[in-house]
């Protein structure tokens, strides 16, 4: 199976190299083609990069000169790991937030194809969230967003705000994630559609990792965001 990882980097200088030295040999020997996106990052992200590549020349770079945010970074390298045929496609985040030694766990049910789209999840545990640092804030908005969008989708996840997201091509190719929105909510989006075409979509609990990294995503605009989101579902904008 061709696979595929794709990592968005935003400012991501600190922590992107420690992300890299972090996936498992496992992984590797799988000769997995990489892509990071450098979406306008305007601290040393470009020479970080460059020090990533010395050590594994085969990654591919695809670099924005302004940034165009998260899910449109996500859309760049979906489209082109698409057009140069991979068969799964996996989003890896570049600030160690979720942790690259799960990926062999993650992996086996797409290799196993008993599943089209794979969640690592930190709810699912939600004490195990709690004790590796998620910020009382946000357990609260997860558990409280999640709920709300199980009820209004007619779903049954145990979060709907994991970023850690491996795809099959057919979920890639079945999904019309182009058309989504460009916000931090574009997982979601990925996840309830998926669901809702029928797609088989498995949760994998997944250790919450919370230190010194550094979120760009708004608190408040992003619950306005997932709101929105319901409601254009719940108006018949998604087609499901």
């Amino acid at each position: 199976m061709n696979i595929y990882i794709i990592v968005p980097a935003y400012n991501a200088a600190s922590k992107i190299v420690s992300v890299f030295e972090r996936i498992p040999q496992e992984i590797w020997k799988k000769s997995p083609v990489v892509i990071i996106v450098n979406d306008g990052s305007n601290d040393d992200t470009a020479k970080k990069i460059k020090e990533i590549q010395s050590r594994w020349p085969e990654i591919q770079v695809i670099d924005k000169p302004k940034n165009e945010g998260y899910a449109k970074a996500q859309k760049d390298g979906f489209l082109r790991a698409l057009a140069e045929g991979a068969d799964i496609a996996i989003l890896l985040h570049s600030d160690c937030q979720y942790a690259p030694e799960m990926l062999p766990e993650l992996l086996k049910p797409l290799e196993g194809e008993t599943a089209d789209i794979v969640q690592g999840s930190r709810m699912m545990d939600k004490k195990a969230a709690l004790r590796g640092g998620m910020p009382i804030y946000k357990f609260i908005a997860n558990v409280g967003l999640s709920t709300l969008e199980n009820f209004v989708y007619g779903l049954n996840f145990a979060e709907y705000h994991s970023g850690y997201m491996l795809y099959s091509r057919k979920a890639l190719e079945t999904i019309p994630f182009q058309k989504f929105s460009n916000t931090f909510h574009f997982d979601g989006e990925m996840l309830f559609v998926g669901a809702k075409k029928g797609l088989r979509v498995k949760e994998i609990p997944i250790p919450t990792q919370y230190a010194d990294e550094v979120s760009h995503v708004k608190p408040i605009q992003y619950g306005f965001h997932v709101l929105g989101i319901m409601a254009k579902y719940i108006l018949g904008k998604y087609g499901v």
